[in-house]
């Protein structure tokens, strides 16, 4: 296995954009997070919170009914769309374009989902950020792959990787079978772990900011609204996904000497992405 690119402050800055200060919402990109079903309206909350925190100029969560008030009571800055459905997403209507979409966390697996996932990836033509249980929905149906628009994100952790390239006995199987599949089917495979890595096609990059503190619930959600947001700012999919992994891990070193690693949480991911910028501009 060739050696990785270590994705650093230095190699960030070579494609980071600061922002216009001339700049409007309507400029900084709307995007739509698709996600949440009863249980699990958090994940909605966490993704599309961490997506405006990111720089995004709008952005519209996508939710079961059950989650309306929590959304808008959570996050007012956030507008809400409501699937017809209470408890699970079965059809997805966008009454808009946005410049990005993330879809997946906390979706669960229902076959109304199922098949609602199907549906909009026939139609989509939005960049993508797939991830949780979008990712384990596709993992039963790979020939689904080849509806996504080229440079898709995918964010499997190891587990959800395992069903979507199959099992591996060492570590070097494990990266051959990642890029084989990320040149297959043309998509940006993060293989979120410790460290994360980057597999674009047979392009392999790892990051090296983030610690122990980010294995804790929720903390991939943000990564989806985080990688979202950038993609809804205009960044290409390839720089999106490596800014959005660097800034998230960067959150866990700052603010690790404040709370530990035991008692860090996906909140404090979203309470600290304004610092891990001001890290890239100064």
């Amino acid at each position: 296995m060739k050696d990785p690119f270590l994705i650093t402050k230095e190699e960030i800055l070579k494609f980071y954009k600061p922002v216009n200060p001339l700049t409007h919402k309507g400029l900084q990109g709307h995007a739509v997070i698709i996600s949440g079903s009863y249980g699990k309206i958090g994940a909605a909350v966490l993704a599309s919170k961490s997506c405006l925190k990111s720089g995004c100029g709008l952005v519209t969560a996508f939710i079961p009914k059950c989650g309306y008030q929590i959304l808008q009571i959570s996050i007012p800055e956030v507008m809400v769309l409501t699937d017809e459905n209470t408890n699970f997403i079965t059809s997805i209507h966008l009454p808009l374009l946005p410049q990005a979409i993330g879809i997946g966390p906390g979706i669960g697996q229902e076959l109304g989902t199922q098949k609602a996932l199907f549906e909009f990836l026939r139609v989509n033509k939005s960049p993508l950020v797939l991830d949780a249980d979008a990712l384990n929905i596709l993992a039963e149906n790979l020939s689904w792959l080849e509806l996504l628009p080229e440079n898709t994100i995918l964010t499997p952790h190891p587990k959800e990787l395992e069903r979507l390239i199959g099992k591996w006995n060492s570590e070097s199987e494990k990266f051959q079978k990642t890029i084989a599949f990320s040149e297959k089917y043309k998509v940006i495979m993060v293989m979120k772990g410790a460290p994360t890595y980057i597999i674009i096609k047979t392009e392999i990059y790892e990051n090296t900011t983030g610690n122990a503190a980010l294995a804790t619930a929720g903390s991939g959600d943000t990564l989806t609204g985080i990688i979202t947001g950038l993609l809804a700012q205009g960044y290409e999919p390839k720089y999106a996904a490596k800014l959005g992994v660097f800034l998230h891990g960067l959150t866990a070193d700052i603010t690790l000497p404040q709370t530990g690693y035991q008692s860090f949480i996906a909140s404090d991911i979203n309470e600290n992405l304004g610092k891990a910028f001001l890290f890239l501009e100064h």
